[in-house]
Parts: C-alpha cells; structure tokens; sequence
C-alpha cells in the first residue's frame, strides 16, 4: 500500500519514465539517444533496486530526475544543437552553443549530492573537509571517466562520433568539461551540504 513516504519517489520514478519516453519519440538520432541517455538506462534499474534496502532521499530523487531531464533534452536535439543553448547564444552574444557546459555543470553537482549522501548513509565519514575533499574527488573522477568513454568512442567510431562529442571544434572541450564538472560539485557543497545534512538527520528518526 501506497504511503507518504513511497508516494514522492513512485511519482519521480513515473517522471523520469515519461522524460525518457518522450525523448526518444522525438529523438533526431536514435543511436545518440541512448549514448546520451546511458548514464540514465544504467543508473535507474539500480535505483529500483536499492530502493527498499538502501532509499535514498526525496531531496536526491529529485536532483536525479532534474539530471534525466537535462540528459534528455540533450538526447533530443544532440548538446551542439538544443534550442536553449542557441536562445543562449542570441542572449549573452556566446559564440557556440553552451547547453553541453550546464550538462557538465551538473554532472559534477548531482553525483557529488548523490556520493555525499550514499557516504554518510554507509561510511564512517563525517561531515566536514575531508568529505568534502573525498566528495569533490569522485565527481572529478566521474567527469574524467565519462571524457575517456568519449575519447574511446571517438577512437572507434571516427568523425560519425562527432554528435556524442559536442565539441563543436574547440580543442579544449575536454578540459572545459572537466572544469564545469568540478566547478558544479564545489557549488552543490557550498549550497546544499547543510541541507542534506539536515534532510538526511531527520530521515534517520522516522
């Protein structure tokens, strides 16, 4: 029986599903879909079935279905190519289209969130600067090993691999990757730690 503790976890587990639905619908290029939808495909039958044994927070559910979103849009269009960075471009007078750069933001933001909590749920750690620095450490790490898949693939698949990438010729994308990666896990720290902390305080009483 449903419970007001299930009730907000099914409803995001629903969202997500639905995200994925759609952007493959609409998806301009189906092999790109799923590079781009991987980390989703791989990551969510994991989160069904931890669920019971190891549930992690509403506040870390949803970060996790604003990722898919963010995930999917780029599953759509391919990052070069969504509206938004172009709207951006018309905007801030950018010369490329950035929406791969607030992918990488958050792809450093939401796994250093989601290492956080499953580090204070499962290790003796501590909050304070050495879970911070272990924190920042692993989403680094994330970022870094995503740019090897992609230089990987790169390798593999020669210039057909050029959507996936989204480097839109800057020589420096990897690196700037990297650098966003690292620049959203320090600010998911400087905004959220405190919260969560809280969040997952109150959810060890119930």
């Amino acid at each position: 029986m449903m419970d007001k503790t299930t009730r907000a976890p099914l409803a995001l587990l629903g969202t997500t599903l639905l995200l994925l639905a759609f952007s493959l619908i609409f998806a301009h290029d189906k092999l790109n879909w799923v590079l781009e939808t991987f980390p989703i495909l791989l990551g969510l039958p994991i989160l069904i079935y931890t669920y019971k044994r190891s549930r992690l927070t509403t506040f870390m559910y949803a970060w996790l279905v604003f990722h898919s979103l963010i995930l999917c849009v780029g599953a759509i269009y391919t990052y070069a190519k969504v509206p938004l960075g172009f709207w951006m471009m018309d905007w801030f007078g950018f010369s490329r289209n950035h929406y791969d750069r607030i992918g990488h933001f958050f792809q450093g933001f939401i796994p250093a969130l989601l290492v956080r909590e499953v580090l204070l749920r499962t290790s003796p750690l501590q909050p304070g600067k050495w879970l911070n620095f272990i924190v920042v450490s692993i989403a680094l790490a994330i970022s870094a090993m995503y740019e090897l898949i992609e230089f990987g693939y790169t390798v593999a698949i020669g210039a057909s691999a050029e959507a996936f990438l989204g480097t839109q010729g800057d020589v420096w994308d990897a690196q700037w990757d990297m650098t966003f990666a690292l620049v959203g896990a320090i600010t998911a720290l400087l905004v959220f730690s405190r919260l969560q902390t809280r969040l997952l305080g109150g959810e060890a009483k119930k």
